[in-house]
């Protein structure tokens, strides 16, 4: 009885050690968020080349083709203790002059990137980026579910992008949605891409695909870095 009273503190001590010893291991190796998909911080700046098409009616359309700019300016920690980044949007056709378009917001709730346009939340990502990913970007709005859906489209340590798909409709009759962004680790958003359009649903066109009315954007990054 002797003996087995002294064997319980050094087997307690056993499992004692194992115990911490797998807990610094779990440590070592914390989940890898990769945040940087999304970096935020005061000064980081993009500036993207677009081209956009508006479509106001059957053989009636306008092309158009400039730069955008988005510097994060500052922040603002809001009423739930979060700190958001405000975003300054700016136009130009030759990139020396710019002219002030919009400020929108960005910040991180938990595992996700909520992008707010003219008081429109919106989910534009989630962390960490795991491919086939699905999640409603409307979560934070009173709006119908909209899924969007994480693609890993280059996975090399250089180059990791991923596409979000958010929209990929053309039912060929009526009218066609097609929505996506890139992001590139360590940069952000590289490429945007939305193409909504209705097409003439007349009878004498009916499913000859003649557009109607709508736009098209396509955005690409052609810079970045820090202010």
């Amino acid at each position: 009885m002797e003996s087995m009273n002294k064997l319980v503190p050094i087997v307690f001590l056993v499992v004692l050690g194992l115990f911490f010893s797998c807990e610094r291991k779990l440590d070592e190796n914390p989940i890898e968020l990769e945040f940087d998909f999304q970096p935020l911080e005061v000064g980081n700046y993009w500036v993207y080349e677009v081209e956009e098409t508006i479509y106001f009616g059957e053989n009636d359309s306008e092309d158009d083709a400039y730069f955008l700019q988005d510097i994060i300016q500052s922040t603002y920690i809001n009423e739930a203790n979060e700190v958001v980044f405000i975003i300054q949007r700016s136009k130009s056709y030759d990139q020396l002059e710019w002219d002030p378009l919009e400020q929108y917001t960005l910040l991180r709730r938990g595992n996700t990137l909520i992008r707010t346009i003219q008081n429109q939340p919106v989910i534009a990502l989630v962390f960490p980026p795991s491919d086939g990913t699905t999640w409603d970007s409307n979560n934070y709005l009173n709006a119908p579910e909209d899924l969007f859906e994480l693609k890993t489209i280059a996975a090399n340590s250089s180059n990791k992008r991923i596409q979000i798909n958010q929209e990929e409709a053309d039912d060929l009759v009526t009218y066609r949605d097609h929505r996506y962004e890139v992001f590139e680790k360590g940069i952000g958003l590289v490429e945007d891409y939305e193409e909504v359009i209705t097409y003439c649903s007349r009878n004498d066109c009916l499913g000859d695909q003649l557009i109607d009315g709508g736009s098209k954007l396509h955005m690409t990054i052609t810079e970045h870095g820090k202010l």
